[in-house]
């Protein structure tokens, strides 16, 4: 059983007994980083993963972001990556990452307000990913969709149920592609932004498209972020229950961190164990060159970060996180701030609070597993060795 960090954190934030008191002093907290961390070191200190690791949810862009992710993942033993790259950016990505990359197909969220990008500009840009290499096609069908929807004058648009949606699987399919979905966001933003159900729906409800794609198209699927409910173990149990050609992703680290760390160690387990095969590693990383720019935009994920550093402790925070949580007893609060709690109990919390991250110290063959065994069982066959 591996222990957390190499200084102690409770409940209160670390505490003054500490290593690398030098590294410490000459670190302020950030986002990234709430307990200035050596991602470096701590990395070292971690050591190689049960299994070389394959991450099979991230979205790697940029020239000299992905290099800064490339060093990263390297150092946290990744060795095989997935990424929703945009197609005007797989030339360089893949340039960098070599075989490390691999990519799939995604719409261009770029020109989100025209709504050829959903329509038959997706088919386009799926013929072209294929040609690429790609052998899975992402749908994003979170209810923000219906925001997207509603702007270009159709808030169905994004609707599994869509008939310009229900081409793009057919086409997939076709093509020997298999599926990726992003259904359903944190209960948090439930109880906040999506409060209106009247619009929204309820978050029941967005798995209703699903099961009926499910049933309709046979090609498996990966339901990324652990399904997109993370909170209630045994709705995930029943959807995999129903739909045997179904796998899920563990992507969204702080969402992860936050809900998963709420289960008893042995009821995640047991639900790891219930369903061994069909539970893959992922991380939800993004990379742009905007993280390298003071004049990143505003808006979108460009503002998380604007020097060289500060991409590295982003990219590098997440594998921290991730691998504390599945590895080790750690028990204390997240090295990455959550907006979400905010979001909830904005009295309470600010900017930089941070949820419980409480490690499950899995079993090492139950790692294997999820960080390599079951991606390459299920991917392997689709894109080739």
């Amino acid at each position: 059983m591996r222990q957390g960090p190499s200084f102690g954190v409770g409940s209160h934030g670390y505490d003054d007994a500490m290593s690398g008191t030098q590294e410490q002093t000459a670190r302020s907290p950030s986002p990234a980083n709430r307990l200035c961390l050596d991602y470096r070191a701590e990395a070292e200190r971690l050591g190689p993963p049960a299994a070389p690791i394959t991450d099979v949810h991230t979205h790697i862009n940029g020239a000299r972001a992905s290099a800064i992710y490339k060093d990263v993942a390297a150092r946290f033993g990744i060795e095989r990556v997935y990424s929703m790259t945009r197609l005007a950016e797989v030339p360089v990505v893949r340039a960098n990452l070599g075989d490390m990359i691999r990519f799939i197909a995604v719409p261009n969220f770029m020109d989100h307000q025209n709504g050829r990008a959903f329509g038959e500009g997706y088919l386009e840009d799926i013929r072209a990913f294929h040609a690429l290499g790609a052998r899975m096609v992402k749908f994003w069908v979170a209810p923000r969709s219906r925001d997207i929807g509603r702007e270009i004058g159709d808030p169905n648009l994004l609707s599994l149920d869509h008939p310009a949606r229900i081409r793009q699987m057919e086409l997939a399919e076709d093509l020997g592609m298999m599926f990726m979905v992003h259904v359903a966001d944190p209960d948090t933003w439930f109880a906040t932004r999506y409060s209106d159900a009247s619009f929204y729906g309820t978050k029941r409800d967005q798995y209703e498209p699903l099961e009926r794609a499910l049933e309709r198209f046979r090609s498996p699927w990966i339901a990324a972020h652990m399904g997109g409910w993370p909170e209630d173990l045994e709705f995930l149990s029943g959807l995999l229950s129903r739909h045997e050609h179904l796998s899920l992703d563990t992507s969204a680290t702080k969402w992860m961190v936050r809900e998963l760390s709420r289960h008893t160690r042995d009821e995640f387990l047991t639900f790891l164990r219930r369903w061994e095969g069909r539970i893959l590693f992922g991380s939800d990383i993004v990379t742009t060159d905007q993280h390298l720019s003071e004049e990143a935009a505003p808006r979108g994920m460009g503002h998380l970060a604007s020097t060289k550093s500060e991409a590295f402790e982003l990219y590098a925070g997440r594998y921290w996180a991730l691998r504390t949580f599945w590895e080790t007893d750690y028990d204390g609060e997240s090295n990455i701030a959550d907006p979400d709690l905010a979001m909830l109990d904005p009295k309470r919390h600010d900017a930089m609070s941070a949820p419980r991250l409480a490690g499950k110290s899995v079993p090492a063959d139950l790692l294997r597993a999820i960080y390599h065994d079951n991606a390459a069982a299920l991917l392997e066959r689709w894109y080739g060795a």
